[in-house]
């Protein structure tokens, strides 16, 4: 295998061996390549078909369900991943026959972008239709896998942009997903999806063609965030600044992992009144600040920190717990029983809950094992407050812009992202800390369990910590910086009091990232170490361009940062 799509890659340069630094094995991982190349081939007859205005559907879902599988920690189940590729491989030959009827004509396999019956590349072979895959165990899927992963690439610049892309498409799929599951698309990001994925094959797109590319796909990914929180916004209400409870209750519990707020809903309607109480944990945390969650007397708090302390908190919890999405860490035989997964989610050993036709999903088998166990463990008391969504923020705005012209304020700290194991990581928390009284940190993503329960008190009401929640809720964070460049009358958000200094993991964090560069963002800095996928020219053209930086010591950081 070769592996550097998150931050814990091997040296900062990649994981090579027998399994990731994630746990994922090296199977798992050639599985995961190929299926990535599946899509491109199916994107790239996906995009042919959509130019014909043919039907596209089962192209873009099977696209953006394959890319958000793959994301770090999300899937480690072969079985999985073998079944994918063979649905992508199906769709593929369906599409490209639509295409020939509609036109009339059989078409030379390879690629309709450039027209070559051979492919754009050596590694393009897996555009043909290959009966051997139908019927082939996965360790055959794995040597094939071998000739069409990352490194397939030579250049490393060009491997550089196209992973970049593929990782981007892999973030913003992720937040199409939950869009999708609660009934709102955009056909506009399928389509760049489609032509992007496709493009990561054109060996005719030089650096300049797929560094355009990288910032289209930051576009996007503001789109796709955009989407996210309406479909969130208009089904559960906006999210309210809100007072979570960190201890637990008598009754026994099932614990809520993840991202995805459908899950959470399907769960809490069927356990009402079945004496088991409800707890988030992880990325689930901002589900208490939405209004329609409220109403649930058995959803009792938050039990836990960020997904790599789950080992510890699974085993304490005592309880089923239910992973909606990624975030799954390697586990030991003691909890395996009680995890379920659900989604796109998957770990071999672990009960998978699928949804019907309609969507719907039957976690009665969750809920009847919670019944026999024991109330959680206390992990913690307390609360903690978030809920500082933009709209949140807009209320407060005329407040926030009388004390920052009275001084009170003197700059705001964008500290959004991943939290991760790396013990590098604790200089998110000293940095917190030291970080003057007046300070306001504004966060997103599993990064705020650094510091979020820490007492740093508050700025005339307005606490020093602004949770806007989830890690696609980066996108409160790009409203809130648009909101105050208004009503400051600034031409630019980088000529506001705003610094970013943001921790990423995986994908999700690098559209993100990609979403803040395209608005012309400047000056980010990103840790605890720049990614591994970045070419030394490529992350010269980031630093030139945009002014990425990396972290250093947290008293050297607070004077550039802050001053």
């Amino acid at each position: 295998m070769f592996c550097f799509q998150c931050q814990e890659a091997l040296g900062n340069k990649g994981c090579n061996g027998a399994a990731g630094a994630c746990g994922k094995k090296s199977d798992t991982a050639e599985l995961q390549d190929l299926l990535i190349h599946s899509l491109k081939g199916l994107a790239l007859w996906a995009r042919e078909a959509a130019s014909k205005n043919l039907d596209t559907k089962a192209a873009d879902d099977a696209i953006m369900e394959g890319l958000f599988a793959t994301i770090t920690n999300a899937n480690f189940d072969d079985s999985f991943f073998v079944n994918s590729i063979k649905s992508a491989l199906k769709i593929r030959d369906q599409l490209r026959d639509a295409v020939e009827r509609a036109q009339g004509s059989e078409l030379p396999y390879g690629c309709p972008a450039c027209g070559s019956s051979d492919g754009v590349a050596p590694e393009a072979s897996l555009l043909r239709s290959d009966a051997a895959l139908w019927t082939a165990a996965p360790q055959d899927f794995a040597s094939k896998a071998k000739s069409v992963g990352v490194l397939a690439t030579e250049n490393e610049d060009v491997r550089s942009l196209r992973e970049l892309t593929i990782y981007g498409l892999k973030g913003m799929a992720a937040y199409v997903h939950h869009a999708a599951v609660l009934g709102y698309s955009d056909p506009e990001i399928h389509a760049f999806m489609r032509r992007a994925l496709a493009a990561t094959l054109d060996n005719g797109l030089n650096a300049d063609a797929l560094t355009a590319l990288v910032l289209e796909c930051g576009s996007f990914g503001v789109k796709a965030m955009e989407l996210l929180d309406r479909a969130n916004t208009s089904t559960y209400g906006k999210p309210e600044i809100t007072t979570v409870k960190l201890g637990v209750g008598k009754n026994p519990g099932i614990l809520v992992s993840g991202h995805d707020l459908k899950d959470l809903e399907m769960l809490l309607d069927q356990s009402t009144g079945k004496g088991v109480d409800i707890y988030t944990h992880g990325e689930m945390l901002p589900a208490q600040y939405y209004p329609a969650f409220k109403k649930y007397p058995h959803f009792a708090g938050n039990y836990g920190n960020a997904w790599w302390k789950q080992r510890e908190e699974f085993e304490k919890f005592g309880g089923p717990i239910l992973m909606t999405t990624n975030c799954i860490v390697p586990m030991p035989d003691s909890y395996k029983a009680r995890l379920y997964t659900t989604g796109v989610a998957g770990y071999p050993g672990c009960s998978h809950i699928h949804a019907d036709s309609k969507g719907r999903k039957d976690f009665s088998a969750v809920i009847k094992a919670a019944k026999k166990c024991a109330a959680p463990e206390e992990l913690e008391s307390g609360t903690l407050v978030g809920g500082f969504a933009h709209d949140q923020v807009a209320a407060l705005a005329g407040k926030v812009v009388e004390t920052i012209k009275a001084g009170k304020i003197r700059k705001f700290v964008v500290m959004a992202g991943c939290d991760g194991r790396h013990k590098s990581r604790s200089y998110y928390e000293d940095f917190a800390k030291a970080l003057p009284k007046d300070t306001v940190i504004l966060t997103a993503g599993c990064a705020k369990y650094r510091y979020n329960k820490l007492d740093l008190g508050d700025i005339d009401g307005i606490p020093r910590v602004l949770d806007a929640g989830q890690c696609n809720d980066s996108y409160s964070l790009i409203m809130t910086a648009l909101l105050l460049k208004d009503a400051f009358g600034l031409a630019s958000v980088n000529e506001l009091p705003l610094a970013f200094n943001i921790a990423w993991y995986e994908q999700k964090a690098v559209i993100v990232l990609l979403a803040l560069l395209s608005l012309g963002v400047q000056n980010i800095h990103l840790g605890p170490t720049l990614p591994a996928f970045l070419s030394p020219n490529v992350a010269g053209v980031l630093v030139e361009k945009f002014g990425i930086g990396g972290i250093g010591t947290v008293e050297d950081d607070i004077k550039l940062l802050v001053g």
